[in-house]
Order: structure tokens, then sequence, then C-alpha cells
């Protein structure tokens, strides 16, 4: 899919941006921009789509999401809300590789730094003590202003630079081609399909919505998705059937009903293959790995 370029809202009077999004419709389209994006998960959970990755994410996860690499955050509906809504509280800065000036960057000291701009174009997961010092700082921008703001960004971007506490999320590279009169139809079919994917979608469905025969339509989405519609819808499916798999509140059966297979043997195939484990296997290694973490 062709994603739309989102302009980011700046003042002469910055030059970064901090905000904190407590509405999920704020992530809930798929964008890219020219701005780096630094994201800390307070709370909620969904689906995350970074590049050509599709994973899910939950409350506590810290992400930097690199210069024009798309991305959008599907936010679950929370059972425990009122009205069974849907839950966000996500701290987002953005800023431009060189917030700084250009001359910045081309300081020997600042080396680590463009790798990590570079890294980051593929989208990067934080994780272990990096991201604990992090957020702390990421918490603090709320009341900071001027030329503390700007140190505790800096000192974000240092730990970055220097840890190895992270994971890349997208095998490609940002470097997207431009929108295209397309998008709004791109839009709505990959909208359509994240928000009934837990049920059986026909192509014939997808390519009426679409205007197109079901040949055309096949090319064009893997045109523009560099995937097949069966591949799309496995891979968000394999995406929810793990963070179904952390909770450990469903039996196997009903998390491959739930996360729209229609059988065991399609669930257990498609699952070995995406995440080469078996479903029980990946449950034991995350839940055995979140115990250590938590007796630390």
């Amino acid at each position: 899919m062709k994603p739309q370029l989102l302009k980011i809202n700046s003042t002469l009077a910055q030059c970064f941006s901090y905000r904190r999004d407590r509405e999920p419709q704020q992530h809930n389209n798929w964008h890219y921009h020219e701005e780096l994006e630094l994201l800390y998960f307070q709370e909620g959970s969904g689906t995350q789509f970074i590049g050509d990755s599709i994973s899910s994410f939950n409350a506590g996860d810290l992400v930097l999401v690199g210069s024009n690499l798309s991305h959008y955050w599907l936010f679950d509906q929370q059972e425990h809300a009122p009205d069974f809504q849907y839950i966000s509280d996500v701290h987002v800065v953005h800023f431009k590789e060189n917030f700084l000036g250009d001359y910045f960057l081309q300081l020997p000291e600042n080396k680590p730094l463009v790798a990590l701009f570079s890294a980051a174009k593929k989208g990067l997961q934080i994780m272990g003590p990096t991201k604990g010092e992090v957020v702390a700082r990421l918490q603090k921008m709320a009341s900071a202003t001027g030329i503390m703001r700007i140190t505790l960004l800096l000192e974000s971007l240092a730990l970055l630079a220097s840890s190895p506490d992270y994971k890349l999320l997208s095998s490609l590279n940002s470097g997207l081609p431009q929108p295209s009169v397309n998008d709004v139809r791109m839009a709505d079919i990959i909208d359509f399909i994240t928000h009934h994917y837990r049920q059986q979608i026909k192509l014939a469905q997808l390519s009426e919505r679409a205007g197109m025969t079901e040949n055309s339509f096949c090319r064009y989405f893997k045109k523009h998705t560099g995937k097949t519609v069966v591949q799309f819808l496995t891979e968000l499916r394999i995406g929810h059937a793990c963070k179904l798999l952390v909770e450990n509140e469903l039996s196997i059966k009903q998390i491959y009903f739930e996360t729209g297979f229609q059988n065991s043997v399609s669930f257990y195939k498609n699952f070995k293959q995406q995440m080469h484990m078996s479903p029980l296997a990946y449950q034991k290694s995350v839940l055995a790995k979140l115990k250590r973490t938590t007796l630390k």
C-alpha cells in the first residue's frame, strides 16, 4: 500500500515536537513522514505495521521509526474500558535528522547518531535497560521546556545510539514512492482488512470493493504492499495470535478461531512458517522471558 505523506505541524518556536496522544485515531492511518518518530506506549495494545513488519504491540513498548518509513497502529478495544472503548496513552516525539542543523551530524562525535538514524529506517523496537532510561526522559518532556527539552531528547538519542538493546522490525528500508490517486482506494482496502481479518474475507469482496476484477486487484495489491492478499492476511492473523498467546487467557483452539483460521492444521502451519516455532513453543518462550524480567 502506498501510505499517505503526513506533514507534521511545527513552529519556529521549537526544533522538534513532543505530544501525548490519548486518542487512538492519531495513529490509525497508514502514513509516513520526513521526521523520525519516537513513541512510548504508556497505555494501549494492538497490532503495529512498520514497513513490511506486522506484529503486536503492548503497553510499555518503545519504538523508533525512521524517516519516510511507513507505519500504522491499530489499537485493540479494551473489555474493561467503559463501553468497550479503545484505550491509548502514547508519548510521541517527532524530529528531523538535522533538527540541530546540518553541521551537527557532521561532527565526528556524532557518527553513532548517524548510524542510529540509518538503522531506524527499518524501525527499531527498543528493549532492555535502555528502554527504561529513555522512557524516563520522555516522561519528563511533558513538563520540560526550552533547552531542558532539547537536552532530554539528546540524552535519549545518545542512549539509543550507544545501546545494543534493540531489534530491527522491517526487512525493508524506507524511501517509499510518493502517494498517488490510488491512496484512498488502497487505504479503504487495508482499513477493511484490518477490521475484519478475524472473519473470512474473500478475494471477490475485496476486488468488488476496489472496483476491479479479481486478477487486476491481485496485481494492484501486490504492487502496493509487496505481498499477496493471503500473505498480508496471514501475517496480520499471526500477529494477533502472538498477542493472544502471550495474554495466556485462551486455548490454542480458541485462538485460531479468534484470529480467523478455520482449522488447526492451517494455523500451526502458517504460525511455524512465520515465527519459526510452534504456537506453544512461542508462548512458553515469551512467558518465560516475561517471568525472568519480572523477577529481576
